[in-house]
């Protein structure tokens, strides 16, 4: 089995960035630690998904592909192969590891598996491969689990992990807890 953790990051995620913080260098700082996060798990396969944010490549480990995509909605689609596959929203830079392998844990039972996103939208979306065609997810859509449960062939094809929060407003930043460990780069460009 090969299980792919992919990092999508949009050009609309430097909204976030607090004022006195350059919009793109926020960006990238929060990309990469969400990268690293991706990178440092056991037993899978990090990409890193451009959909038109340019220099990604500078955030990459060696041998990492980043894929240049139009839109989110192409996310699944552009891996390059693998059995499953869990998209990783990079506004998300204090994403506990523990909760992506939630996501792959309830692939045994479900179709999908959703990390959904406080106010609203999801964080990460993990899927068996290929992504089937009822399940491309927004993960921007306030209530992406009953959207995507509306549109599945069966009741339990979608599974729900633990929530997170992803930082899409500059007041999203207080939500980053300074007790865990990670998400280095954005903290520096904070301090």
């Amino acid at each position: 089995m090969t299980r792919i953790a992919a990092v999508l990051v949009t050009p609309g995620m430097t909204d976030a960035s607090p004022p006195g913080v350059d919009p793109e260098e926020f960006l990238l700082a929060m990309a990469e630690d969400t990268y690293e996060m991706v990178a440092g798990l056991e037993l899978v396969e990090p990409v890193i998904l451009s959909a038109g944010v340019p220099d990604l490549d500078a955030i990459a480990w060696p041998g990492t592909p980043v894929i240049s995509i139009t839109s989110p909605s192409e996310a699944f689609s552009a891996l390059p192969h693998g059995t499953e596959a869990v998209v990783i929203s990079a506004d998300a830079p204090d994403l506990p590891p523990l909760l992506v392998g939630k996501l792959f844990r309830e692939l045994g039972r479900a179709q999908l598996a959703v990390c959904p996103a406080e106010g609203g939208g999801a964080v990460a979306v993990a899927s068996r491969l290929p992504l089937p065609d009822w399940a491309v997810p927004d993960f921007d859509e306030p209530d992406v689990v009953a959207a995507l449960r509306r549109r599945a062939p069966g009741r339990r094809m979608v599974a729900t992990g633990p929530g997170w929060h992803r930082l899409r407003k500059p007041a999203d930043v207080a939500r980053l807890d300074p007790g865990l460990e990670g998400w280095d780069n954005t903290r520096a460009l904070l301090s």
